[in-house]
């Protein structure tokens, strides 16, 4: 659904991954066939603009769901950016970068609804009873909670960090989301979800199926390491192509890409990885094979594939870029997009606080 907290990979137990592998396999079936009945819950933190890597790696998914009939719901997660952040920037900007990339990317806000978690007051109120459903022990041993934790290289957890999962159940289950597309490391949270869903329907609904127990639809993307060849693409590390960059810009950027000394260009993940990362990007941006590409090139060496993946990139990005250009020119449009997603959205959550307060006897 969202960004993780950092960029952590958890271990998952083969056979959770396995479960979820098939019923994300009959989600896709089910998506080519009748995507009727499919509600998909994605989104992001606002930490600002967005990278190639979230374009390649969830945007462009998302657009292409939306086109194939699945209805959509986009959070901006305003409220997990304090999650594991003292200081929160600005904000209102960050938000306001980030619904500029979603429209630019094709999400389209006649079709999804695109909204904030701090101006849904009911969303968040789900916290309570949803917190009644789980233990503390269960929460520490989200293996996500776990990886975050280290990777922030913090002894002590704060109650928001412990309870991410918990926020995360009430973002998916507020609108009835049955579709979460997600990477692995994002399979325990969506686990947590069915768990509170299931134990909602049976401690307060009376076994009603109230709350569906919603699947991850694993992505099939590839992942874009940042220009370094070695970690995912980070603006606080400084090795993304930002969406918003113009074509110089971009050039520049992957001209410092770090490569190898072979001048023969070959396409081999393990061995090389800068290089077919390169080669990925390059792929991506002209729906050829990064075999094909490397094939092409040849022993022309690594400064013809940072060109080639540049002009590529650059000539992909073009009808993205022009059109974030003009609505960054109207910025009370982005601002009428998001209130009209915050009333689409609150009207949902009241709904769904409504019929919870009635489950739990608490309508006075």
């Amino acid at each position: 659904m969202t960004d993780t907290v950092a960029d952590v990979t958890p271990e998952i137990a083969p056979s959770s991954y396995d479960a979820a592998q098939r019923r994300s396999d009959a989600i896709w079936r089910k998506i080519e066939s009748d995507p009727s009945g499919l509600r998909m819950l994605t989104g992001d933190r606002p930490t600002g603009a967005l990278h190639i890597g979230h374009y390649f790696g969830s945007l462009r998914n998302r657009v292409r769901l939306q086109q194939a009939g699945v209805e959509t719901w986009v959070i901006v997660a305003d409220y997990q950016v304090i999650t594991d952040r003292e200081i929160l920037g600005d904000i209102q900007g960050s938000v306001r970068e980030l619904l500029t990339d979603y429209l630019a990317v094709g999400i389209d806000p006649e079709r999804a609804t695109i909204f904030t978690h701090s101006a849904v007051p009911a969303l968040n109120q789900l916290m309570l009873p949803f917190l009644s459903l789980v233990t503390q022990p269960e929460l520490e041993r989200n293996p996500t909670v776990k990886a975050e934790l280290a990777a922030a290289g913090k002894s002590a957890m704060g109650g928001l960090m412990l309870t991410y999962p918990v926020h995360q159940a009430a973002d998916i289950l507020f609108c009835h989301g049955n579709l979460v597309p997600v990477g692995k490391d994002q399979l325990p949270h969506i686990e947590q979800t069915r768990v509170i869903a299931r134990r909602f329907n049976e401690r307060y609904a009376g076994g009603e199926e109230y709350f569906p127990e919603p699947d991850a639809l694993l992505s099939e993307s590839p992942t874009i390491l940042g220009l370094d060849g070695e970690n995912k693409m980070s603006k606080s590390l400084g090795n993304t192509v930002m969406l918003r960059m113009d074509e110089a810009e971009t050039l520049k950027k992957i001209k410092k890409a770090k490569t190898d000394a072979d001048r023969q260009i070959t396409y081999d993940p393990e061995d090389r990885p800068e290089v077919a990362n390169l080669l990925t990007i390059a792929a991506q941006s002209t729906g050829r094979t990064p075999e094909d590409i490397a094939e092409e090139i040849g022993d022309r060496g690594a400064g013809t594939l940072k060109i080639f993946t540049a002009e590529a990139l650059n000539a992909h990005l073009a009808p993205l870029r022009a059109r974030r250009a003009e609505l960054e020119q109207d910025p009370g449009y982005l601002m009428q997009v998001l209130r009209t997603g915050n009333e689409r959205a609150n009207a949902a959550a009241d709904e769904t606080l409504q019929r919870v307060r009635e489950f739990m006897g608490m309508v006075y």
